[in-house]
């Protein structure tokens, strides 16, 4: 059985945006965006960063991070703090609401996955992810 690389394309497509609008609900009922979203999650794994490091972590710019940390502190999920090391800098770093957030998006992560794919089989997992590295290796900058 060959595939079209066109449907597959497009079942790519469909799903990206599907999992997209799910993931923009469940995070806008936290009053989170995928993008403030994201920011928590580096900061869960990276722990207390610089605005440069986490700009340069979800690839934007300084300016746009700026503005998602000003947001992110106005809600009380982070703080920032004068770095260590350098007095000119400041580093972002999660807060205890910030955690349970962290915490929260991992676990919502995990009962997404096993929701949704939980019935495939491991041999189609490995196959699905094989091909989704493939294509990320197409498209990576």
């Amino acid at each position: 059985m060959h595939g079209d690389p066109v449907q597959a394309f497009d079942k790519a497509f469909e799903l990206a945006a599907r999992l997209a609008e799910v993931m923009r609900h469940a995070l806008a009922e936290r009053d989170l965006t995928p993008s403030r979203a994201e920011v928590i999650y580096v900061l869960a794994r990276e722990g207390a960063v610089m605005q440069r490091a986490l700009a340069e972590a979800l690839r934007c710019t300084p300016r746009h991070v700026t503005g998602l940390v000003d947001q992110l502190q106005d809600a009380g999920l982070v703080e920032r703090r004068p770095h260590p090391d350098d007095r000119r800098a400041t580093s972002v770093a999660l807060t205890t609401k910030g955690a349970a957030t962290a915490r929260w998006i991992t676990e919502s992560r995990h009962t997404a996955a096993s929701a949704l794919l939980g019935d495939v089989p491991g041999d189609d997992l490995a196959a699905f992810v094989r091909v989704a590295d493939l294509i990320l290796r197409q498209i990576a900058p």
